[in-house]
C-alpha cells in the first residue's frame, strides 16, 4: 500500500487515481501528525510526502518515520512545489527520504519511480524475510548440534561404563568411537579385532551393514596378551533419526565360559544320547526275548491245565456219579483250573501290545459284525437288543482294536442284571476334540463311539480304577474275569493316540467312550516310507 501525504486534497485526488489506475493500493493523510498516526498502525511500500504542510513539514515528518523500528526502511519521495533550491533537496535527502520531485511533476516519471521503489520495497521485505528464515535455521540447527553432543557425551560416557566391548561407527562404515575395553584386543580405535580366522563374522556383518539392518553374531577375539580366542557375542544396531540412520552402536559381549560351559553339555548329551540308544537296542532284544519266553510259559503252563480240566471231568463223570460233595469240589477245582489258563492268555495278550503292528484302513462295521456273530449265542441266551450305528473306516491296528470293542461288548452283555435283558447302544459322533465331551463337529478329526448299556453299573469314584491292571470291583464269584480285559483297552487305545473312558452309575447301566482320530501320524509316515 501507497501512503499519499498533502495537505491539499486536490493535490492528492490526482496521484490517488494514477496509482490506482496501476493496481496500487493507496491511503491518504491531510497532515504530517495524521500520516504519523497512520504509520504507526500500518505497513506502507512507499510514501509520497509533501514539503510544504503546515503544523509539521515533510522533512520533520521523514525524520520522525526514520526513527520508527517498524518504518524505518519505507521508501519516501519528497514533492514539493516551492522548496526547489538545492539545500531543500538536499535537506530531503538528509532526512531519510529516497528521492525529490518538484512540481509540476510528469505523472509517468512519478509511476516508474514509485513501480521501482516500491518493488525494491517488497524484495527489500522478501529479503528481510529469508535473512530472518535463515537466522531462524541457524539456531535451531545449533540448538540440534548441542542437542546431539550433548546426547553423543552421554552416549559415550555409558558405553565407557559398560562392561562390555563398546563402539560406534559412523554412516561411511569407519569406526567413530571405542571404550577402553577395546585395546584388550585390538592395537588401535580405527580396526576391528582379530577374529579366529575360519570366523565369517566380519563378512556377515558387511552384509547387513549395506542392507542397514540388525547384525547379531558369534566371533572368536584374539586375546593381544596371550594370543588365545575367546567367544564373544557380536550385536551391532542401527541408531534411527528421522527415518535414517545416523549412526550404528555395537557391543562384543563375553560369552566364553558360557560357550564352553554348553559345548562340555552338548559332549555329555551326546553321551547320554548315545547311552540311551545303545539301551533301547538292548531293550528292544529284552523284550523280543520276553515275548517269546511268554509264548513258551504260557504254552508249558497252559498244557498241564488242560490236563487237570480233562482228568478232572474224567473223574467226575466215571468216578463221582452220585458224590455231590465230591462234585462240587472239583468242579471248584476246574472252574479255578479255567481261571487260570484265561488269566495266562490275558496276561499273554496284554505283552504282546508292545509288538510293533502298522495300521491300515479298518472298516468298523465289519469288525463290529464279525463280534456281533462270534457272541451269537450270548446274545440269543440273554435276549440282547443290540442297536449299532453307522461306524467309520479309520487307520488301526485291526488285531488290537477288535480286542477293544470285544471286551467292551463282553462286558456289556457278562455285566447285565438278573432277569433284565441286556440292551446295547453302539453310537458314533464326529467331534473336533480329542475329548469326551467335546461338542459335535461335521469336519472334526476325531470320531467317538459310544457303547451304552443297562447293566449293573458302577460307582463313578471308582472310575480311574477299572483300567488298571488286575482291579476288579464285582465279586469274582458272581462274575468271572482277570481284571485285564479294560487294562488292555486303554493300553491299546493310548497306542492308537485316541482316548477311553466311562461314565457309570449304579444299577443305571454304562457308557463306555472311546475316541480315534481319522488320521495316524505313524500310519502316513508308513504310507511314504512304502511309496
Amino acid at each position: 500500500m501507497i501512503l499519499i501525504v498533502d495537505d491539499r486534497p486536490e493535490n492528492i485526488l490526482p496521484l490517488k487515481k494514477i496509482l490506482e489506475l496501476h493496481n496500487f493500493k493507496t491511503d491518504t493523510a491531510e497532515s504530517g501528525e495524521e500520516a504519523l498516526k497512520k504509520v504507526l498502525k500500518t505497513t506502507y511500500s512507499v510514501i509520497i510526502l509533501d514539503v510544504q504542510m503546515p503544523g509539521m513539514d515533510g522533512f520533520e515528518v521523514a525524520e520522525a518515520i526514520a526513527g520508527f523500528g517498524k518504518a524505518r526502511d519505507t521508501p519516501i519521495i519528497f514533492l514539493s512545489a516551492v522548496n526547489k533550491e538545492k539545500k531543500f533537496i538536499t535537506k530531503g535527502y538528509t532526512s531519510g527520504g529516497i528521492d525529490y520531485l518538484t512540481k509540476p511533476v510528469d505523472p509517468d516519471i512519478l509511476l516508474l519511480k514509485v513501480k521501482t521503489f516500491y518493488r525494491l520495497f517488497e524484495q527489500q521485505q522478501e529479503l528481510k524475510a529469508i535473512q530472518e528464515s535463515l537466522r531462524n535455521e541457524i539456531d535451531i540447527r545449533q540448538h540440534a548440534q548441542e542437542e546431539l553432543a550433548a546426547r553423543m557425551d552421554e552416549l559415550r560416557f555409558i558405553l565407557e561404563s559398560l562392561p562390555q566391548i563398546a563402539f560406534t561407527i559412523r554412516t561411511d562404515g569407519r569406526i567413530e568411537y571405542v571404550n577402553k575395553h577395546w585395546f584388550q584386543y585390538a592395537t588401535h580405535a580405527q580396526a576391528f579385532p582379530e577374529t579366529h580366522p575360519d570366523d565369517p563374522t566380519y563378512a556377515q556383518w558387511n552384509e547387513h551393514f549395506l542392507q542397514g539392518v540388525e547384525f547379531s553374531g558369534e566371533a572368536r577375539l584374539k586375546q593381544l596378551d596371550s594370543d588365545d580366542y575367546r567367544y564373544y557375542l557380536l550385536k551391532i544396531i542401527p541408531v534411527l533419526q528421522n527415518g535414517g540412520i545416523v549412526r550404528w552402536v555395537g557391543t562384543f559381549t563375553d560369552i566364553h565360559q558360557q560357550k564352553i560351559a554348553n559345548e562340555l553339555l552338548e559332549h555329555k548329551v551326546d553321551l547320554r544320547t548315545k547311552e540311551l540308544v545303545d539301551k533301547n537296542s538292548e531293550l528292544e532284544t529284552t523284550n523280543h526275548e520276553l515275548q517269546q519266553f511268554a509264548w513258551v510259559v504260557s504254552h508249558d503252563l497252559k498244557e498241564p491245565l488242560r490236563k487237570i480240566q480233562t482228568f478232572s471231568n474224567l473223574i467226575k463223570e466215571k468216578y463221582l456219579t452220585g458224590n455231590d460233595e465230591a462234585i462240587s469240589y472239583l468242579d471248584r477245582s476246574i472252574s479255578s483250573s479255567a481261571r487260570m489258563s484265561r488269566l495266562i492268555s490275558d496276561l499273554l495278550d496284554y505283552s504282546r501290545l508292545s509288538v510293533t503292528a502298522h495300521f491300515q484302513p479298518t472298516d468298523l462295521n465289519a469288525l463290529i459284525e464279525e463280534l456281533l456273530a462270534d457272541f451269537d449265542e450270548t446274545i440269543r441266551e440273554k435276549k440282547a437288543n443290540i442297536r449299532k450305528d453307522p461306524l467309520p473306516v479309520v487307520p488301526t491296528i485291526p488285531s488290537q482294536i477288535r480286542q477293544v470293542f470285544q471286551n467292551l461288548i463282553s462286558n456289556a452283555l457278562k455285566f447285565s442284571r438278573p432277569d433284565v435283558a441286556p440292551v446295547i447302544d453302539i453310537r458314533c459322533e464326529t467331534i473336533n476334540q480329542k475329548d469326551v465331551n467335546s461338542p459335535l463337529s461335521p469336519d472334526g478329526p476325531y470320531c467317538r463311539i459310544t457303547i451304552a448299556d443297562n447293566g449293573i453299573g458302577f460307582d463313578e469314584k471308582f472310575l480311574d480304577r477299572i483300567f488298571v491292571i488286575f482291579q476288579r470291583l464285582n465279586n469274582i464269584n458272581a462274575y468271572e474275569g482277570t481284571g485285564i480285559g479294560l487294562a488292555i483297552a486303554k493300553k491299546i487305545m493310548d497306542k492308537h493316540n485316541g482316548l477311553i473312558s466311562a461314565r457309570s452309575s449304579e444299577n443305571q447301566g454304562s457308557e463306555f467312550i472311546i475316541i480315534l482320530p481319522f488320521v495316524q501320524e505313524q500310519a502316513l509316515a508308513t504310507i511314504k516310507t512304502d511309496l
